[in-house]
């Protein structure tokens, strides 16, 4: 190595006196450090101390000492500071600034106070050090102390109270501090306006805006870090055109792979994949290399198979193949685009599996409702001594279709200290309510030490889920009655307990509640009253609910696209879905395509229908699924082609299961088809299930072909075999 001959050279043979040499030395020392060479560092620094003619000084103790915070060499660095005490070298104030530096790093609070009781006059840095840790640390309380008996006029300490607060949630008293701060005319810099954009969401834009103007006033706006948290800060506002504008007007000198990282981001978060993805490919263009976070960014944007094989081979290509995190992300990925194989294999070839790789794949076993997989992978979590946590209970409780199997994970949660945190919690109930066990579910939200809006949330769906629409209801006023307000997600399931019960006037007042507490500004809500409005039959409710929205997504277009399908408006929701795709700005999912091909059904338009399933194959790139085979089998048995709609099925290159046969089944009793009726009937009995509405639905068959003696026949078989029918029951009374 170069440094290693260059540190013979000094120290052997070199006729400088030792303290030229040291100086020489320290020197490189610090060269290695800032390239991030720290095992050179390291080796350097004993090569100094073990040395016969030299002795490391304050110099070389604190380059040291910024080395072991780096890579949290703990051991290395709680030897630099007794040798600084034995050597008297703490007295030096950058020696003791270093090891509060360390120590802070090292997450020591203890070391750090006592570091700074042994300074005799400590500076403004090592004033900034204590309440930067102090705040990061937990004691955010004694950090606001501290600041208060601080001189007014030192930016660095304003800076880190503010990016105290950013660590510990506590928003406003940055905004009040920032404020404060520009009242007494102190200037911030560049580090305070990265700290409070970070800090700006939605309801903080009119401030953003203001804090992106003092930037561009005082000349920041040239720094990497504000151009970034300005990104960042748009996106969080939901603001895509504000971020581009910030974007366009940077030098391509300027951005670099932060600031693409912050753009790609920024885009996934508000579900422009598309965007999101061309960015990437322009960061390439321009000569930017993708990071791990890059990677982290793409693939949370990445929603097709396709798409995400590419970006998985590019990830291995540029030597990311063993990053835990990029793992990690590569495996949700893959989930996310139903392939659980794939994601399988990722897990498996991860050498260095953390307690998010478990939860990634219990995550995916999950959305493909495989519980006993998820179950079997924890259980294998366990047996290599990594403890689950909140994320882990979340994923294991949202397969789980049995009551028992939530009571087992129950006790894990219990003896693992996770009851009280409310995710964990608010899971429990959803777990239960999900598996009819609504009883158990309210003994959980009742017990429970404190409750979160979530927790409310979760009991009323549980009531909806479980068809007991009053119950909902009464936990909802019940909620208003607890002084805590509803959010959107609340309203939506309210709204949803309405259109179950077919309940207009009620419906309208809860729209007219929305309107007063401004909740209308948000999709959801929108989304839920145009498919409310629907249910209960008021199209024109729900089309101008749709009209008046100012952001839709895909939800939107398809709940319109379905309020449409439902009142028999099947050219519309043609003409719906072809404006969907005019404005280009969302992508249609199989959600879209099962809600237009079920308005074809439902009307009746068999060319269109078939139009559209071909558009959903070939130019989107979609595998259909059972819901989109069995709508297409209906639209084509309706109007009469059940041979051809028997020829779909049939085909080699198509699987599907039972419930597309039942559906051409139904439609033989329709036709009067009985013998492709016998032919279906009797698969189905082949699959070992001896459904009594198969022989009752071929009896019909015979029956309306005129068929009487083969009608006949099947009841007799019925009986014979021992199957009965179950007697049907009406809700009218007598």
């Amino acid at each position: 190595m170069r440094w290693l001959k260059f540190c013979e050279e000094t120290i052997i043979n070199s006729t400088e006196s030792p303290i030229r040499q040291l100086i020489n030395l320290n020197c490189l020392l610090r060269d290695l450090t800032r390239a991030g060479q720290f095992s050179d560092s390291l080796n350097l620094f004993q090569q100094i101390h073990s040395s016969h003619n030299l002795k490391p000084d304050q110099f070389s103790v604190s380059t040291t000492l910024t080395v072991c915070a780096n890579i949290h060499d703990a051991l290395m660095g709680s030897q630099l500071h007794a040798y600084s005490i034995q050597s008297a070298l703490n007295l030096f104030p950058h020696v003791s600034n270093s090891l509060l530096s360390f120590y802070t790093k090292s997450q020591d609070l203890v070391s750090v106070k006592k570091v700074f009781d042994e300074i005799k006059k400590p500076d403004i840095y090592s004033y900034t050090t204590l309440i930067s840790a102090c705040a990061k640390l937990g004691e955010f309380d004694y950090a606001l102390s501290l600041f208060c008996q601080m001189p007014l006029e030192n930016v660095p300490v304003w800076n880190a109270i503010i990016s105290g607060c950013l660590e510990n949630w506590h928003d406003e008293i940055a905004f009040d501090v920032f404020h404060k701060m520009h009242s007494l005319g102190i200037k911030a810099d560049n580090y305070t306006y990265a700290s409070v954009l970070s800090l700006c969401s939605l309801k903080d834009f009119g401030f953003g805006r203001q804090v992106h103007s003092a930037v561009v006033k005082t000349g920041y706006f040239a720094r990497t870090s504000v151009i970034n948290s300005l990104l960042t800060m748009y996106f969080n506002c939901k603001c895509a055109e504000c971020a581009f504008a910030v974007f366009e007007e940077l030098d391509h000198v300027v951005r670099d792979e932060i600031t693409y990282n912050s753009v790609i981001a920024g885009l996934g978060s508000m579900e422009r994949e598309d965007e999101a993805l061309l960015m990437f490919k322009d960061m390439q263009n321009v000569g930017l290399k993708p990071t791990d976070l890059t990677f982290l960014s793409v693939m949370g944007a990445c929603m097709f198979c396709r798409m995400a094989v590419q970006i998985h081979c590019q990830a291995i290509k540029m030597g990311f193949e063993y990053f835990t995190s990029v793992c990690n992300a590569t495996i949700s990925m893959y989930s996310r685009c139903e392939e659980l194989n794939a994601a399988c294999l990722v897990f498996e070839g991860l050498e260095a599996k953390d307690v998010v790789s478990w939860n990634a794949v219990i995550a995916s076993y999950s959305q493909e409702n495989l519980g006993t997989d998820a179950i079997f992978a924890y259980m294998q979590m366990q047996k290599n001594g990594i403890e689950p946590d909140e994320f882990t209970i979340g994923g294991l409780l949202a397969s789980l279709e049995w009551g028992v199997l939530v009571e087992m994970i129950q006790a894990v949660v219990i003896k693992n200290a996770l009851i009280l945190k409310h995710e964990v919690s608010n899971a429990l109930v959803s777990a239960f309510s999900s598996c009819n066990e609504i009883s158990q579910a309210n003994k959980l939200f009742c017990d429970m030490y404190s409750r979160n809006l979530i927790s409310w949330n979760a009991m009323i769906s549980g009531y909806r889920l479980n068809g007991l629409p009053e119950q909902g209801l009464q936990q909802f006023f019940e909620l208003l009655h607890s002084g805590m307000r509803p959010n959107h997600y609340t309203l939506s399931i309210v709204l949803n307990i309405y259109a179950s019960k077919s309940d207009l006037r009620h419906g309208k007042q809860m729209h007219a509640y929305i309107l007063r507490f401004m909740h209308f500004s948000h999709v959801l809500i929108g989304n839920s009253l145009i498919a409310f409005y629907a249910h209960v039959g008021a199209l024109h409710l729900s089309l101008r609910v749709f009209q008046t929205m100012v952001h839709k997504d895909v939800v939107s277009w398809n709940s319109v696209i379905s309020a449409y399908a439902q009142n028999g408006e099947g050219n519309k929701a043609m003409n719906s879905f072809h404006d969907m795709q005019f404005c280009g700005k969302i992508r249609p999912d199989k959600a879209t395509f099962t809600a237009v091909l079920t308005a074809c059904s439902r009307s009746g338009l068999v060319a269109e229908g078939i139009q559209i399933f071909s558009v959903m194959v070939k130019d989107y790139d979609m595998e259909p699924d059972t819901s989109h085979f069995s709508i297409i089998v209906d639209l084509l048995g309706r109007a009469g082609y059940l041979d051809i709609a028997e020829g779909l099925i049939n085909s080699k290159d198509i699987n599907v299961d039972s419930c597309v046969w039942w559906t051409l089944f139904s439609l033989c009793t329709t036709h009067g088809d009985f013998q492709l009726g016998s032919i279906i009937a009797g698969y189905l009995l082949e699959l070992g299930n001896e459904d009594p509405a198969v022989y009752v639905l071929l009896s019909n068959i015979y029956a309306n072909a005129g068929k009487w003696e083969e009608s006949a026949d099947v009841r007799e078989l019925m009986k014979k075999y021992g199957v009965t029918k179950q007697p049907g029951s009406s809700w009218i009374g007598a």
